[in-house]
C-alpha cells in the first residue's frame, strides 16, 4: 500500500503546477502549452484506467451506475485502488474544466482577475468554480471575439 500512497501523493502534486500557472501566469507560453496539450489529464486518465477498470469490471459483474444504491455499493466494495482512482477522476476533470475556463475566458477577453477566483474554486470545489465562471461570463460585457 505504500506504493499506492506514493502514487496518490505524486498525482496530487502533479496537478498543482498547472493550476498555479493558470491562476498566476495565464498567458505564459508554457501555461498555454500545458493547457492545450492535456498532458497532465491524460496521465491522470491512464493512472485512473489502470487502478479502476480492473477493480470495477474484473469481477465479471457489471457495476450499477443507475441507482443511488448501486453507487453506494461501488464505494463499499471498492478497495484502495478504486478510492484513489475516484480521486484521480476528480483531479483530471477539474483540471480539464479549469483549462476550458482559462481558454474560454481568453477567447472572450474576460479580465483574468475575474477568472482567477473561478479557477481556484474549480480546483477546490469543481462545479462551484464552473458555475461562478458561467455567471461571470454571462454578466461580462460582450466583447468582439479574437480573430
Amino acid at each position: 500500500m505504500k506504493s499506492l500512497e506514493l502514487i496518490f501523493s505524486i498525482f496530487n502534486a502533479l496537478i498543482l503546477p498547472q493550476w498555479i500557472l493558470m491562476i498566476f501566469a495565464p498567458r505564459w507560453k508554457w501555461t498555454l502549452w500545458l493547457v492545450n496539450s492535456y498532458l497532465i489529464p491524460i496521465g491522470i486518465g491512464i493512472a485512473y484506467a489502470v487502478l479502476v477498470l480492473p477493480n470495477l469490471f474484473g469481477s465479471g459483474q457489471v457495476p450499477d451506475f443507475g441507482t443511488l444504491d448501486g453507487i453506494k455499493n461501488l464505494f463499499k466494495m471498492g478497495n484502495d485502488e478504486v478510492v484513489v482512482g475516484g480521486w484521480f477522476h476528480y483531479l483530471a476533470f477539474d483540471l480539464l474544466v479549469g483549462s476550458w475556463i482559462l481558454t474560454d475566458s481568453q477567447k472572450n477577453r474576460i479580465k483574468h482577475w475575474f477568472v482567477a477566483p473561478c479557477l481556484f474554486f474549480t480546483l477546490m470545489a469543481g462545479p462551484v468554480g464552473f458555475v461562478l465562471y458561467q455567471i461571470i461570463k454571462f454578466i461580462s460585457p460582450k466583447t468582439q471575439k479574437q480573430a
